[in-house]
């Protein structure tokens, strides 16, 4: 039976309408660095490497209110999951320096095969070029950031805001829930994952939903018809979408808190 035959009236996997207006996002990066490019056939086996678990993300503290838009502000005291970048591919260098310095963070890596000295080896490399993620006040987070002597390749990823004429801009913050869902998926044994550079308009405009079985449980995201079969994504926004291998309509279940 194929996808649209499982697919109930309450969970829709198509979505519509126009785009809605985002956000911009940009790297507060060195002159070198450049848009990183995610490895081809990143969805064939993988490892995660992380350290502690998330915990449950901080409430909101106050509403700026911009026209046709609301942005919510987090204070700056409370942890949050935040978006790192480096520059030429030391994305593990930093977070062992920071894993050394009792820091929450995120690695995800796949084990790929290649030749060595003429010798085929599983070797273990980034499943995300130039970018992992750190848990802590943003305060905390900035103390690596800005260390300019210890890690001078480690930029945070911006979000920008147009507040009429005026642009400002904060660190991108990644839900704890996202986090959480990407190392489900990135630790998952299936091969047919999906990883774009770019947010995917089918899953922005697909319903939210929890994955309640099989693999992939756990995994909170949008659904929607891509290439050719349901799949559950996780977008984080600006930066990369990730999506799920199929998953049958029974596997699902609508999510509101986290729409």
């Amino acid at each position: 039976m194929n996808v649209n035959e499982h697919t109930s009236g309450d969970i829709d996997t198509h979505g519509g309408g126009e785009r809605p207006p985002c956000t911009g996002l940009t790297p507060d990066a060195l002159p070198e660095v450049q848009k990183p490019v995610l490895a081809e056939n990143s969805q064939t086996g993988v490892s995660t490497r992380n350290a502690l678990s998330g915990t449950e993300e901080a409430a909101s503290d106050g509403v700026n209110v911009i026209p046709n838009k609301i942005i919510k502000r987090k204070p700056k005291d409370v942890p949050h999951w935040y978006a790192l970048r480096v520059t030429y591919g030391r994305e593990k260098r930093a977070y062992d320096y920071l894993i050394g310095k009792h820091v929450e963070a995120y690695y995800p890596t796949i084990k790929t095969v290649k030749e060595v000295d003429g010798k085929r080896k599983s070797v273990e490399e980034s499943r995300l070029p130039n970018i992992f993620f750190a848990r802590g006040t943003e305060e905390e987070i900035k103390s690596f950031v800005y260390d300019n002597v210890n890690l001078p390749y480690l930029r945070f990823y911006y979000r920008h805001f147009h507040e009429g004429a005026r642009v400002t801009r904060e660190p991108l913050i990644v839900p704890d829930y996202q986090i959480e869902s990407l190392k489900i998926i990135c630790a998952s044994e299936a091969e047919d994952i999906i990883l774009e550079l770019s947010n995917v308009r089918k899953f922005e405009q697909g319903q939210t939903v929890r994955i309640i079985d099989g693999a992939f449980k756990g995994v909170v995201g949008k659904v929607a018809r891509y290439q050719g079969q349901q799949r559950v994504a996780v977008i984080i926004d600006g930066l990369f979408t990730v999506a799920t291998a199929y998953i049958p309509t029974a596997f699902l279940e609508k999510n509101e808190e986290n729409t």
